[in-house]
């Protein structure tokens, strides 16, 4: 079994519709529970937005700055992650399928490098 991080990017703005919110999240605890009954869920949780956060760089002479803010700016951020454990890359492919469905948003598979 590899380990992967399944992350889901989300667009910059307003959180939809109460209506619409409702329906991704009842979607989402379908999957997690799915996720979690083939053994392969080990952590799962969404992320507040980017707005909050602190950047730490490192700038030489053992010094830091911090910003404010996202590190990288675009039209979307990443919003949420999974990190699940199965047989094979298409595996996790096929969990980040049905996340993307029941979301409609974009989901990136990568591997751990262990």
């Amino acid at each position: 079994m590899k380990t992967y991080l399944l992350s889901i990017y989300q667009p910059d703005g307003p959180a939809p519709d109460a209506d619409t919110l409702e329906t991704v999240m009842r979607e989402l605890a379908i999957l997690n529970e799915e996720i979690v009954a083939s053994g392969g869920l080990l952590f799962t949780d969404g992320l507040q937005p980017p707005g909050g956060s602190t950047v730490v760089c490192a700038v030489g002479d053992g010094r830091v700055e911090l910003s404010e803010g996202a590190y990288l700016s675009g039209p979307d951020h990443l919003g949420g992650l999974w990190i699940i454990r199965a047989p094979h890359r298409d595996a996790a492919v096929a969990w980040a399928r049905k996340a993307a469905l029941a979301t409609g948003l974009p989901i990136e598979v990568r591997s751990f490098q262990s």
